[in-house]
């Protein structure tokens, strides 16, 4: 039953809500249901569809239920057995049991929620997390979490949101919405915003099981290049960091730790997403890929990667984007080259808070032997630090500097430099 209730429950819970048409009940038809079986089945026997009859046997209490108050009847705990068929003849099919995993997932991404209530809802609806390890992973309390999915919820029912998966031109613009959640998620998995670890591999991991429930429903091109993103990035986790928790570059991984297995698969998924018409996903996938065929960081072809950051240019014009360009630049042309765009795209304000671009323009300019420039770039990204390992490591980085260089003495206390709580 532990097992049943782990792998079945979400997949149940999302056929009752299509059923019941509201969260509430559904949830409330989903324990019913279990405690129905733990109390027939070991008299009875397990069914030979047991994710059928928990589905009907749910429905088929909470129907009950509101029979019985809507006469004003009392409830009794003990009625008799359930028979989940004898409400509408038969047990519901497989097929579209499975397909109603695919409406949740739409429905807790609809554009009309805000952001972050997308994000909390299909942790929570979807994956089943609780609402204490949501609120835990995004440092958040969990009465605002809480007030976040319920505020969520009840848009989807003022806002009266189908729960469907839309057709024609609605399914593209709505399947953007969900690969950007689901790689949102994945995101604070692979590097945490704050807080004391580096990685929560648990968020990564529902991301990816997300990503794959995506594809397996809804095989299209750029549900692909999501998964094959997510799977190459994945696979350097074992050596992104120092068994100490410390942070590691890619360029001084080892790359004998990452997982060959993702990459394969990461690769193979990449194959069915590019095309003339391969969109940002595959396009970035396509970029780990690159990093993945590599056996060292001196064999990166960097020239590829600035190609492909031009297509997604195109695509998908950012800041974002121009600053790892112009990163892939610096490794192709030299230092120089790619600090002249970061300096350039720092002037325009747009990444003045983001701390990659102050961590990148101090490594350049730590390449070019300047180490005045360097100093004030890596206190700047260290103000903006909200881990502890990136702390520490930029850190590291300021102390390296002055032994090779000299300057204003610097403990690993980080006094010298300012505080990055400010």
């Amino acid at each position: 039953m532990e097992a049943l209730y782990r792998d079945e429950s979400r997949r149940i819970f999302a056929t009752l809500v299509r059923l019941l048409g509201d969260w509430d009940p559904a949830e409330e038809a989903l324990h019913e249901a279990f405690r129905a079986a733990l109390e027939q089945w070991p008299r009875d026997g397990v069914p030979a569809n047991p994710r059928a009859w928990l589905v009907s046997a749910g429905r088929f209490k909470i129907i009950d239920r509101l029979r019985r108050q809507a006469r004003f009847e009392p409830l009794d705990e003990s009625a008799e057995p359930v028979d989940p068929r004898s409400e509408d003849g038969g047990l519901p099919d497989p097929d579209v049991i499975e397909d109603d995993r695919l409406r949740l997932i739409f429905t807790c991404c609809h554009p009309a929620l805000a952001p972050d209530a997308r994000i909390a809802l299909t942790l929570r609806e979807v994956c089943g997390l609780s609402t204490e390890e949501i609120a835990r992973a995004f440092l958040t309390t969990v009465p605002t979490l809480a007030q976040r999915i319920v505020r969520a919820k009840a848009r989807i029912r003022s806002a009266r949101i189908p729960y469907e998966v839309p057709a024609g031109d609605a399914l593209a613009q709505r399947l953007d919405a969900v690969l950007k959640v689901v790689y949102l998620v994945f995101n604070e998995g692979y590097l945490a915003s704050a807080g004391a670890a580096l990685t929560r591999r648990d968020l990564s991991a529902e991301a990816i099981r997300l990503g794959r429930l995506l594809v397996d429903l809804l095989p299209l091109p750029e549900a692909e290049g999501l998964l094959a993103l997510m799977l190459l990035h994945e696979s350097r986790r074992p050596a992104r960091s120092a068994p100490d928790g410390e942070l590691i570059l890619l360029d001084r991984q080892d790359r004998s730790l990452w997982d060959r297995g993702l990459i394969a698969e990461g690769r193979a998924r990449l194959l069915r997403a590019l095309g003339p018409r391969a969109g940002p996903y595959a396009l970035q996938a396509a970029i780990a890929a690159v990093h993945a065929e590599a056996a060292d960081a001196a064999q990166t072809d960097w020239a590829q990667i600035v190609g492909l950051y031009d297509r997604l240019l195109q695509l998908q014009p950012s800041p974002v984007v121009e600053l790892n360009r112009a990163a892939a630049v610096a490794m192709r042309d030299g230092p120089a080259a790619g600090l002249e765009l970061i300096e350039a795209l720092l002037a325009r304000g747009e990444l003045g808070g983001y701390l990659p671009a102050h961590a990148t323009r101090a490594e350049l300019w730590h390449r070019l032997d300047q180490p005045q420039q360097a100093r004030a770039a890596f206190e700047q990204a260290l103000a903006l630090a909200r881990t502890e390992p990136q702390q520490r490591f930029l850190r590291q980085r300021l102390a390296d500097l002055s032994c090779r260089f000299g300057g204003p003495p610097f403990d690993q206390k980080g006094e010298s430099v300012p505080n990055p709580t400010h």
